[in-house]
């Protein structure tokens, strides 16, 4: 286990040795320490904050300056202005740290690493479980992650983002896709059940089923049944062979059809139909491209929805319930709620920021040895006495 490490891996288990934090800060905060420590060390206060509205995720970056503070027998003071899972304006100060320049200089730049885009993520995650408050949502960020590090953090987001929305009445997300992230989730494993190769490698979805079923009995079964492109015809099929689950709500459809072509029988005409039958609102009014995608477009759309629902309920699979995944973004799940569309649970990773310069935070030094000081324009970062 390497210095600062400790077990669970991931944000809070960042190396915190003062080598390698010098190795990955900018330049010019290891030539602001070595000319703060000639020419004298002052106590400092730095305001952090963002610039767009966000929820409030700073669990990882306080824990992390508790870490560099034990290794390096630093006096690092962190106040934390709006609780975990609370939302904050843009602009407004998400914490203020204090302590000595010299020792706090380099950790600028790994503390803005590790604030900025957990309260975008959190944010996400929050709009997107208020959007389908009924709809219970799962973590699937690992695959559009760039390394563990990234993972946990963003996983680490949907949680405070889930947990808020659940304060206000939603189902939000009830666990993440691996094991290494599960307990942010309150649970000690990752869920999912299977994965187009292993339909590929059955060579059925039926055969998949029965493979799964097989070795996991006790597990609810989640059928992909997109793979032939026959999603109505497979999920029937399943429903069929499995009577039992069937019926009792252990069986499940997840949809994941790709943005290239329709759920099977449908084409935009027959998409507006199945609107028409059953939120006829949502497609009668203005709508972008783009809503228009997600409501009767190819792929995952509503109408696609609302299409295996009508099937399964005819077909007497009333306790079957569906899973979707496919780009669920904010936008794609607004567009979800408007059409009704029948989802009892959603598969996303989404909830990372489109746009990475949305989570940049900020940091600016506000008061040198308790005397305020700023730059111009940043006077709204200084410490107001009700704060103190």
């Amino acid at each position: 286990m390497t210095q600062g490490e400790r077990p669970g891996g991931g944000m809070a288990a960042r190396v915190v040795a003062d080598n390698v934090i010098a190795a990955r800060t900018d330049a010019y905060f290891n030539r602001t320490r070595a000319i703060v420590e000639r020419f004298g060390d002052r106590k400092v206060t730095y305001a952090i904050f963002l610039r767009r509205p966000v929820i409030s995720a700073p669990r990882l970056m306080v824990e992390w300056l508790h870490a560099v503070a034990a290794e390096s027998g630093a006096t690092i003071e962190c106040t934390v202005m709006f609780p975990e899972g609370t939302w904050v304006g843009a602009g407004e100060p998400l914490a203020y740290i204090t302590g000595s320049f010299a020792q706090l200089a380099p950790l600028e730049t790994l503390v803005l690493q590790l604030l900025g885009p957990a309260c975008v993520a959190a944010h996400n995650a929050y709009q997107m479980a208020m959007a389908l408050p009924h709809v219970r949502f799962m973590a699937m960020e690992a695959r559009h992650c760039a390394g563990f590090d990234m993972q946990d953090q963003m996983a680490y987001a949907a949680s405070v983002g889930s947990s808020a929305a659940r304060r206000e009445g939603a189902q939000g997300f009830i666990g993440g896709a691996n094991d290494a992230t599960a307990h942010y989730f309150g649970t000690s494993r990752g869920l999912g059940t299977m994965p187009h190769a292993l339909v590929g490698y059955a060579g059925s979805t039926l055969a998949a089923a029965e493979m799964f079923h097989a070795v996991y009995p006790d597990t609810d079964l989640v059928v992909l049944v997109d793979y032939f492109g026959h999603e109505i015809t497979d999920a029937l099929e399943v429903c069929r062979h499995f009577p039992e689950l069937a019926a009792t709500g252990r069986l499940a459809v997840r949809l994941d059809t790709h943005g290239g072509r329709f759920l099977e029988g449908l084409d935009p005409a027959s998409s507006y139909a199945v609107l028409e039958r059953h939120s006829p609102g949502s497609i009668r009014r203005y709508r972008s491209d783009k809503e228009l995608r997600y409501l009767v477009g190819t792929g995952v759309s509503a109408a696609a929805i609302w299409r295996m629902r009508e099937v399964l309920d005819e077909a007497g699979f009333a306790h079957v319930r569906i899973i979707a995944s496919s780009g669920f973004s904010v936008e794609k799940c607004l567009s979800m709620a408007d059409a009704h569309a029948p989802v009892d649970v959603i598969g996303t990773g989404s909830f990372i920021p489109d746009r990475w310069s949305e989570t940049y935070a900020t940091a600016d030094i506000v008061a040198y040895d308790d005397t305020p000081r700023v730059k111009v324009g940043r006077e709204f970062l200084l410490r107001r006495k009700s704060d103190l």
